[in-house]
């Protein structure tokens, strides 16, 4: 089966943050450490090595010790131009993908996906929290660098339109809690 020396994490932590005043999300602080740090503690341990997708303070991400790369477009295209970005720059089979901004990520995350991925043989694999697929955490065979690029460039912004055209699975993956997203501040 498929180990952890085959998974690159990737954090998606590019977005403008507009629901919580334009502020860069990955950083804002909970329960004392920024919202990047409580995804990389539930990631780290569960793969190769991570990957940050980030557009604005660059050196405060590179600060956490992984490599830090911006979408190729500066006009904030969403979480698909992160993803596009993250499977051109890993090195292993599979990219799994998660927001900076979801700190209670299931810790099973990566072994379902993995174990679903196993099972089916297929290209993508999305978490299913028994009511809907969350979008943004996912795996996915390196090789659909070139698929996530394209629908970049065809206009495509919407993650699930692109797994429509995708070889997909779904892994069931804790609950919808686990992947509450802190958008607002009061979210915080």
């Amino acid at each position: 089966m498929t180990g952890r020396t085959q998974v690159t994490g990737g954090i998606l932590a590019g977005g403008r943050g507009l629901r919580m005043g334009g502020v860069d999300k990955g950083l804002v602080l909970h329960e004392g450490r920024a919202l990047v740090a409580h995804v990389v503690e539930r990631l780290q341990p569960r793969v190769q090595g991570l990957l940050i997708s980030a557009n604005r303070n660059l050196d405060r991400y590179a600060a956490f010790g992984f490599p830090v790369f911006t979408d190729d477009d500066d006009g904030f295209l969403g979480p698909l131009a992160g993803m596009a970005r993250l499977l051109r720059e890993t090195t292993t089979d599979f990219l799994v993908t998660a927001p900076c901004d979801t700190p209670d990520l299931p810790e099973d995350l990566v072994q379902r996906l993995l174990t679903r991925q196993f099972e089916t043989d297929a290209d993508a694999v999305v978490a299913h929290d028994g009511e809907q697929r969350q979008f943004l955490f996912a795996l996915y065979r390196r090789s659909l660098a070139a698929s996530a690029a394209a629908a970049l460039a065809a206009g495509e912004r919407a993650v699930w339109r692109w797994h429509e055209t995708l070889d997909l699975a779904e892994a069931p993956v804790g609950n919808a809690a686990a992947f509450a997203n802190l958008n607002t501040r009061a979210d915080l």
